[in-house]
């Protein structure tokens, strides 16, 4: 028993990152007033890019940049016709997506199927790996799992809530007018947080293709980009939040994995729905039930809108 709550937790870590790491993206980019829904895309823009990568130079932390440089060119598309063009973000989003999903299958298709000659091997922290249970679970990962649950999570939000940048970013997403008037350069803060968001995004394809599932497929990402956009929701556009929230789906997905391998008498379709449903009912059961936190957990005012300089 001790054993299969070792494994389903190890499980719900692995999955749980892929999540974590793109919605943190999301949320630095959505904290800006910008809604990038070409998550998908970017992520399997960067699981491809990564498997390729690897293929030529066996070194999984050179795909995990290729990655991030495959999705940051992708940010720097959608942020040149969302910021500077003030185009539609939803469309752009879209655009991006389907731009993603086809130059993916397209430079993958060599490889497809090709176990990843390199992956992200376990490292294993002294005393904390032998804690029972929790131990091999959270302290025996690869590196970037560290860097997901603890670095990148802790330093976003000492980021936004406790430096003077920090106020100012958030005061682009909440009222760019105000932020303008006072100096800040929003354009210039809301181009390069898209740009990296879209780079965590496309480092989530990779860390999916190069230690969850090492090697590359077309339609591997399976909706987790979209999962992880809604998860920015769910955590109330907060960093840390966004973290745990990718775990906590990470088990929802790891249960639904035990579940067909233990031959649990539910259908394989309704346990592969798991994380979907799971979604729904994180967003709407909590407002639900404590209304107080939709204006705890409420968007940044100006989300999704673009910003006009001479009507301010």
């Amino acid at each position: 028993m001790i054993m299969l709550l070792t494994g389903l937790l190890s499980a719900a870590v692995l999955a749980g990152g892929v999540l974590s790491l793109a919605a943190l993206g999301e949320v630095m980019a959505e904290r800006t007033g910008v809604t990038d829904l070409g998550v998908e895309g970017l992520m399997s823009m960067g699981a491809a890019t990564a498997i390729l990568t690897v293929m030529f130079v066996p070194n999984p932390w050179v795909g995990f940049l290729a990655a991030m440089a495959a999705g940051s060119a992708g940010g720097l598309l959608f942020a040149f016709a969302t910021v500077i063009m003030r185009a539609n973000q939803v469309l752009c989003g879209l655009a991006v997506t389907f731009l993603g999903l086809g130059f993916s299958a397209a430079i993958g298709h060599s490889v497809a199927g090709i176990p990843a000659p390199v992956s992200f091997a376990a490292v294993k922290l002294p005393l904390l790996s032998d804690i029972p249970v929790i131990g091999p679970a959270f302290f025996s990962q690869n590196l970037p799992v560290y860097l997901i649950y603890i670095i990148l999570p802790l330093g976003f939000h000492v980021l936004l809530f406790h430096t003077r940048h920090g106020l100012n970013l958030r005061a682009v997403g909440e009222n760019p007018a105000a932020a303008d008037a006072a100096g800040i350069s929003v354009t210039a803060i809301r181009f390069w947080y898209v740009v990296l968001g879209a780079a965590l995004a496309g480092g989530a394809g990779a860390y999916l293709s190069l230690a969850v599932i090492p090697n590359w497929s077309e339609g591997m990402v399976a909706g987790r980009g979209w999962i992880a956009v809604a998860l920015v929701i769910f955590a109330g556009y907060r960093p840390l939040n966004a973290s745990l929230a990718g775990l906590i789906f990470g088990l929802i997905s790891a249960v639904g994995f035990l579940g067909q391998a233990r031959d649990w008498p539910i259908a394989a379709p309704v346990l592969n729905m798991s994380p979907y449903l799971g979604t729904l009912g994180f967003i709407i059961l909590p407002v639900m039930l404590w209304p107080r936190l939709r204006r705890l957990f409420a968007a940044p005012a100006s989300l999704g809108m673009p910003y006009y300089r001479e009507e301010r």
